[in-house]
């Protein structure tokens, strides 16, 4: 296990720059706005203040406060930032990011959860700094979160995820529940009961029904990378620009903007996200997760009338819209024994409402130690 820092090559920021200078931009269609994806106008703004006003280094001091380390499990090199709390007393908690997201979403929840929580927040197999994953094959990446909690010291722990890191806790809760002390989700990515059973109501049916449609709108981003992410992959590791597009609609799509972006997330942290992947090459590995995941030959599967028994806490942030989860249908594969509706917030609550999701996850945790 070796302390990490960041320290980027002046070449990188200057092959950077050259690339934005010598961009090609496409033609877009009258009155478009962002009906056909990324609106052109607001990316040139943005790709502008990305090339002259954007200070990286002062993101790389920013993330460099936080203690970071790599350590390899499992042949794979694991980037983690780690932060213990002073109170000995303090429960472990480990974080799981999602996609297009990093480890950096969450550490705006480190001054507000560390006098009583140890945070261990990794960046996910073959995202940002734990290193390009190449290994064909499914990512069990809950594994290697127990191997990574073990090695640090913590036999008992919690953990919180959104997005695809939803999935991950949900795992951890499953294939872990001797360690595990409870798993806080923030997220609609919850595990759903397979085969759907003939009981469902007539809530838990629309709610289906509103999956299937955002899949046919919404959905083309995860049906490429599941299937030909190779193809996407030249595009998008070439240009920054390209990259910047892929990403930034998903942050719009998903938070609690209402259309407007700037009022959900500034430039910087946008584009410290788009350079996290852009600076480490990882945006195609990222990618791939979703090809693994879809020709995974043992999926997770809850025998019918199982659930995963580990403690839940879920976080259901408004701005998720249309695929908000009703509780009863999360009931069928959790043990729920918190379920909060923030006022506000999306899909990246710990950029969005740290505040909130930090005091859910306390309230949780401090539920699950006076029970």
């Amino acid at each position: 296990m070796e302390p990490f820092q960041i320290d980027l090559p002046s070449a990188a920021l200057e092959d950077l720059w050259d690339r934005l200078d010598r961009t090609r931009w496409p033609d877009e269609a009258d009155d478009a706005g962002w009906r056909y994806g990324t609106d052109l106008s607001y990316l040139r703004g943005l790709v502008r203040y990305w090339r002259d006003d954007f200070d990286w280094r002062s993101v790389e001091a920013r993330l460099n406060a936080v203690p970071q380390f790599r350590t390899e499990i499992d042949g794979l090199q694991v980037h983690f930032a780690h932060v213990r709390s002073p109170n000995p007393d303090a429960v472990p908690l480990i974080f799981s990011h999602g996609w297009p997201g990093t480890f950096a979403e969450f550490l705006p929840l480190v001054p507000r959860l560390s006098d009583a929580f140890h945070l261990v927040i990794p960046s996910l197999p073959g995202f940002i700094f734990s290193a390009p994953y190449t290994r064909p094959g499914p990512r069990r990446i809950h594994d290697v979160w127990a191997a990574l909690m073990q090695r640090l010291g913590y036999a008992r722990f919690g953990a919180c995820g959104s997005d695809v890191g939803a999935r991950v806790t949900s795992r951890l809760g499953w294939y872990h529940r001797d360690r595990v002390i409870g798993i806080h989700i923030s997220s609609v990515d919850l595990e759903w009961p397979n085969p759907l059973p003939d009981d469902l109501s007539e809530d838990e049916r629309a709610y289906v029904a509103r999956c299937n449609a955002w899949e046919d709108t919404e959905g083309g981003y995860a049906a490429i990378q599941s299937t030909r992410p190779q193809t996407l992959g030249y595009g998008l590791t070439d240009s920054p620009v390209g990259l910047a597009a892929w990403i930034v609609e998903k942050y719009r799509a998903w938070g609690d903007c209402h259309g407007d972006i700037a009022t959900r997330f500034t430039a910087d942290e946008l584009l410290t996200t788009i350079s996290l992947y852009w600076f480490t090459n990882t945006i195609n590995s990222a990618n791939r997760h979703y090809f693994e995941a879809r020709h995974d030959a043992a999926p997770l599967r809850l025998p019918p009338g199982t659930r995963i028994e580990a403690p839940a806490g879920i976080a259901m942030f408004p701005g998720e819209a249309d695929l908000l989860v009703p509780r009863t249908f999360a009931e069928r594969c959790y043990n729920i024994v918190r379920w909060t509706d923030p006022p506000q917030g999306g899909h990246f609550p710990g950029l969005e409402e740290p505040a909130l999701l930090a005091d859910d996850i306390r309230a949780f945790f401090d539920s699950l130690q006076a029970s």
